[in-house]
């Protein structure tokens, strides 16, 4: 009840403390995680920040809001919403020399409208007990009838898994990827529900035997005592290692077509590309810095290095409607 009420009141008086000379944003990502980040900035370069979190219902708002919107930058938690964004036309050019070198050009929209902050993998988690590690595992496997009844994941249509499959468009064709999501949904030990961490915690009951999920949730459940068993049931394993790489999801932001700070959330941006805040990230969420060279968390680090899939994000977004009509022909949710 407290954290509900926390989201509506940022939604309902944050916005009039908006103001000229400042950044104002818009957040899908938890406050937890930016505060300190935006609390550093402004220690740095005298310019106050604005925020607005909500965990959903924020592209509406910019879309409803147009040229009258407060919101200077966008906050994502994911790529699909960065994607959104630029499709609703809600986005001006990011032009930084700063950015570009920080961040590299895989990582960033071709026409500069979105810039990645931190990546993620989508790891496949293994029953520790019933299946063991699996370093060379693909996930092409994961249709296999060897895994029929044993994997457990969220809905497809989750910005997470459409990523995934947009991915495999993109690498196999869409009638070889509509395959493999029909081998896949025929593998499922039930229908897709929860969320990442809801599937490692059906490993640990037994109710699959492997599972989806994002890479930095394992660092989560492991720091929280009573997701901690959960983790400790299973093995974080790293997809096709063996040839083109994990697939990379990311975190990310824009700025917004009609910002009114726009010199000032330029400077936000760049700031969150650069060590500290990429350090930040990491330490605190426990995700991939996008910029290279900037430290790991231990945590991070004692998973071990791994191969990611090289194709662009750009590339990977083509696919996304695409991915989306294959898992509703296949009716993976049903």
């Amino acid at each position: 009840m407290k954290k509900t009420l926390a989201i509506l009141v940022g939604l309902t008086v944050a916005a009039p403390a908006f103001a000229d000379d400042a950044v104002n944003i818009y957040s899908f990502r938890q406050p937890f995680l930016i505060q300190p980040i935006l609390d550093d900035f402004t220690k740095q370069t005298g310019i106050k920040t604005n925020v607005v979190f909500a965990k959903k219902g924020l592209i509406e708002r910019v879309k409803r809001e147009g040229k009258h919107s407060q919101a200077d930058l966008v906050l994502t938690s994911n790529f699909s919403d960065l994607v959104q964004l630029d499709e609703l036309n809600l986005t001006q050019t990011i032009n930084s020399e700063t950015v570009n070198r920080n961040v590299p050009a895989k990582f960033r929209d071709v026409e500069g409208q979105w810039i990645a902050l931190t990546k993620r993998v989508r790891n496949v988690y293994s029953s520790k007990e019933r299946v063991g590690a699996l370093p060379h595992l693909s996930y092409e496997e994961l249709a296999l009838p060897k895994y029929k009844g044993k994997l457990c994941t969220r809905s497809g249509k989750h910005p997470y898994n459409l990523g995934l499959v947009a991915s495999m468009i993109a690498h196999h064709g869409e009638a070889q990827a509509k395959t493999w999501l029909e081998g896949v949904k025929a593998n499922l030990a039930r229908k897709p529900q929860g969320n990442d961490r809801g599937q490692v915690k059906a490993v640990k009951e037994g109710l699959c035997d492997i599972a989806l999920g994002n890479s930095y949730y394992f660092g989560k459940m492991i720091e929280d005592p009573a997701q901690k068993p959960w983790a400790d049931a299973v093995h974080i394993n790293f997809p096709n290692q063996d040839n083109r790489g994990s697939h990379i999801n990311v975190s990310g932001v824009v700025m917004t077509k009609y910002a009114k700070n726009s010199e000032n959330a330029l400077k936000l941006i760049e700031f969150m590309t650069d060590n500290k805040a990429q350090n930040t990230y990491a330490s605190v969420n426990m995700e991939y810095p996008v910029k290279p060279g900037v430290e790991l968390s231990s945590l991070v680090a004692s998973w071990g290095s791994f191969k990611e899939d090289s194709l662009p994000l750009d590339e990977i977004s083509k696919y996304r409607p695409l991915a989306l009509k294959l898992i509703d022909e296949v009716k993976f949710d049903l």
